[in-house]
């Protein structure tokens, strides 16, 4: 009975949770450090992402108190607040990190020789003591504390137009930009023209390119690096955006003729034929009516050429180096990771702001996706 024509099988709904499943593993992280990128640095440190939107309770590092001090009733008194820039509820304090928590909100600790520290709910403390405290050493306070759910739009305001606090990522995305935008265009117009003489026009040796095409993608790019940017060198065009476009292009042109190629093959024969008996030349025939058919395919190889050109650091290392001024958005993360390890929020902020952009070109596209992948498989 499984066989009978119409019946769905039985492992619909095994691939069907699958999906859901890949689909939930990429989501996560991704949503992750979206809400990481909204959040302050204290707060990603404190707790994960998951605990954002809800009130957070932790032991928070050991603060020491300070302030100016005046001369109350014969006591010099100074007084401040713990946490002068949160919103902090203290939940219980100490001044010992072998008992963080010994008094509770609003107690009077005794720390010896007269001295006593008193700190209220909300932060504020009071040292009195019968001498002055200068040149001494005050004491620290460990407290635990809850704080509200914080979100910022200074991380991408640091990021993207910060040039110290963001360590240059608003440059790096426009030296991305403007790497990736022509790398994917050029790659295509190219294509589309060898992928329609190789699928629709008779001239000796075409067979022998469309293998040459095949072999082509299993080339390795590593090993063409080193020789094509000593021959950049040469014609001028060594560490230069031309030079990386050149490079993107080349490294990209076997995919990209054989995916169009293999689109172009499956179009209906009648209409390029009654085309040519109407009397349209090979060029009118492309623009017509082999693009417009072929957008899918043209969408397909879009989508693999930006997310590789953008996502991409060996390339642009290459062939447009580590100048901080042409240095593209995943050196600059790699930079990052280095020199600004404790600051997670700029971190996370310039993570989400590097795959913000292909995230946007895939969801645009996906639904060509498949449809491109496709093509030619079935007759």
């Amino acid at each position: 009975m499984d066989n009978i024509a119409g019946r769905k099988s039985g492992l619909t709904w095994a691939v069907h949770i699958a999906v859901v499943l890949l689909v939930i593993l990429w989501l996560f992280p991704t949503a992750g450090l979206f809400v990481s990128s909204f959040r302050t640095g204290d707060q990603i440190s404190g707790s994960g992402w998951w605990a954002a939107f809800s009130t957070q309770q932790r032991n928070e590092p050991a603060v020491r108190v300070g302030g100016d001090e005046v001369q109350q009733g014969g006591r010099f008194v100074l007084q401040g607040d713990l946490f002068p820039n949160r919103d902090m509820t203290i939940k219980a304090w100490g001044t010992s990190s072998r008992d963080v928590e010994a008094y509770e909100p609003g107690a009077t600790a005794d720390l010896g020789d007269g001295v006593t520290l008193t700190l209220d709910e909300g932060g504020t403390f009071t040292l009195a003591g019968p001498e002055s405290f200068e040149g001494q050493r005050l004491p620290r306070v460990f407290a635990t504390a809850s704080s509200p759910p914080e979100f910022t739009l200074a991380n991408y305001e640091n990021v993207l137009f910060s040039g110290t606090a963001g360590a240059g990522v608003g440059q790096s995305f426009i030296n991305t930009a403007t790497v990736a935008i022509p790398s994917t265009v050029i790659p295509i117009l190219i294509a589309a023209f060898a992928a329609y003489a190789l699928a629709w026009m008779d001239f000796p040796g075409r067979a022998l390119l469309v293998a040459a095409v095949v072999a082509l993608l299993v080339v390795p790019l590593q090993l063409a690096l080193i020789p094509l940017l000593q021959i950049h060198n040469v014609i001028g065009i060594g560490k230069t955006y031309m030079g990386t476009w050149a490079a993107h292009t080349a490294f990209g042109m076997p995919l990209a003729i054989y995916l169009l190629r293999n689109y172009m093959v499956g179009l209906p024969r009648d209409i390029i034929e009654n085309a040519r008996v109407d009397g349209a030349t090979d060029f009118q025939i492309f623009v017509k009516i082999i693009l417009p058919l072929s957008f899918p395919a043209l969408a397909s190889f879009a989508i693999f050429q930006f997310l590789w050109t953008w996502n991409d650091l060996l390339v642009a290392l290459v062939f447009l180096g580590t100048d901080d001024e042409r240095l593209v958005l995943t050196g600059r993360l790699v930079n990052l990771l280095g020199s600004r390890g404790g600051d997670w929020e700029i971190l996370a902020t310039s993570a989400f702001v590097s795959i913000a952009v292909p995230l946007a070109v895939f969801f645009a596209m996906q639904r060509y996706l498949v449809r491109g992948l496709l093509a030619g498989s079935v007759k």
